[in-house]
């Protein structure tokens, strides 16, 4: 990663939006952004079915605990709101000139993104334990193919938080080398002063230089001194 602080340019840089597009930190918040539509959306549309004819209620699929519908919902909206955040912050990441700011941004990035991956883990372990739990009934059936997608992106999405929050820590060590800052006004010579302004263009011209005073009365061999032969 190059930049001058924490993975990024100089504060104050232009965005250019096909590059931040580009970028795999942006391709992964988009895809775990998407599995987490997947699986709030999976488990609120098609994972509350009737068990058959004679409860006409709906139940959740996952072994018809409602906890472990809940929970999938739960993680999926808290991520889905969670890379729209993040993905703001990326986006203007360049144009926070505060270092102390960028810091507190990458820090909870690296924090968010942990403890997301491990809702993850956590809610992939629950519904994959419920599902093994589950007794297939024919209303049951219907909400089957829903119920593994809903269990599978939950496993896809543990692997990105937890290379988003990788990503993140490689930003911070980044960030905390702080000769990165110095070298860019001074140089490494600790007794160095600082650099001036400049005096002008730095061209002089001959057209205007003038010699020196009282220069055009001296004579070559003055009154009363020979110059020594050798």
């Amino acid at each position: 990663m190059e930049g001058a602080s924490f993975g990024a340019g100089r504060a104050g840089g232009a965005i250019d939006p096909v590059d931040f597009l580009k970028q795999p930190q942006t391709l992964l918040r988009v895809t775990t952004w998407i599995f987490s539509i997947v699986v709030f959306g999976s488990i609120v549309n098609e994972c509350y079915v009737n068990k058959d004819s004679q409860h006409p209620e709906l139940l959740c699929i996952f072994n018809e605990n409602e906890s472990a519908c809940s929970y999938g919902i739960a993680v999926g909206l808290i991520a889905f709101f969670g890379c729209i955040f993040f993905f703001v912050v990326d986006l203007y990441f360049q144009q926070i000139s505060s270092v102390k700011d960028r810091k507190r941004a990458v820090l909870l990035d690296l924090g968010f993104s942990g403890f997301l991956a491990f809702l993850w883990f956590v809610a992939f372990c629950f519904l994959a334990n419920q599902w093994q739990r589950t007794t297939l009934t024919r209303g049951f059936s219907q909400g089957a193919d829903a119920a593994r997608a809903a269990i599978t992106f939950s496993f896809f999405s543990i692997i990105i938080w937890v290379v988003l929050a990788l990503r993140a820590l490689q930003r911070y060590r980044l960030g905390t080398d702080m000769s990165l800052f110095a070298t860019e006004q001074f140089g490494t010579d600790p007794s160095a002063s600082y650099p001036g302004y400049p005096g002008g263009s730095g061209v002089e011209s001959t057209e205007t230089y003038q010699s020196p005073p009282f220069t055009e009365t001296l004579e070559p061999n003055p009154k009363g001194y020979q110059v020594p032969a050798y």
